[in-house]
């Protein structure tokens, strides 16, 4: 079982030209193959995390990709080699940048942990369905 993490500063768009800087941590589990984690800190608020495929991520830093709770983008002319990111929420709406090579090299090595196309073999169902059952693995 692998772990990748990577602690970054994302900045919440609150208006055009004013951001927050906002700390967050990426986490990709092995044994979760499909699944990035985003958990974000703000100073004064409790710890938010979410949840979404690891290659809505990779097709986002090429091109638009998402519908719904969670779309990825690049930046447009007026934020180069940033990387945009909108969650939404019953509870609202945020809008993220983080610097592309800050996220890229970081994604890469969750392709060298797990390969795409190798996810399901990363996957031991016979153990977490156990788990589900109150069963010993």
């Amino acid at each position: 079982m692998a772990l990748a993490e990577l602690d970054c500063t994302l900045q919440l768009v609150v208006t055009p030209g004013r951001n927050i800087p906002v700390s967050a941590r990426f986490s990709y589990r092995s044994w979760d193959p499909y699944g990035v984690h985003i958990t974000f800190t703000l100073e004064g608020h409790a710890p938010v995390s979410w949840v979404f495929a690891r290659n809505l991520l990779a097709e986002g830093l090429v091109r638009p990709s998402g519908l719904g709770d969670v779309r990825i983008w690049p930046a447009s002319a007026e934020r180069p080699g940033s990387l945009c990111l909108a969650l939404s929420s019953p509870d609202g709406q945020a809008l993220f940048t983080v610097p592309v090579d800050v996220v890229a090299p970081w994604l890469g090595r969750t392709y060298h942990m797990v390969p795409a196309g190798f996810e399901r073999a990363s996957l031991d169902l016979d153990s977490e369905l156990s788990q589900l059952l109150g069963e010993a693995a």
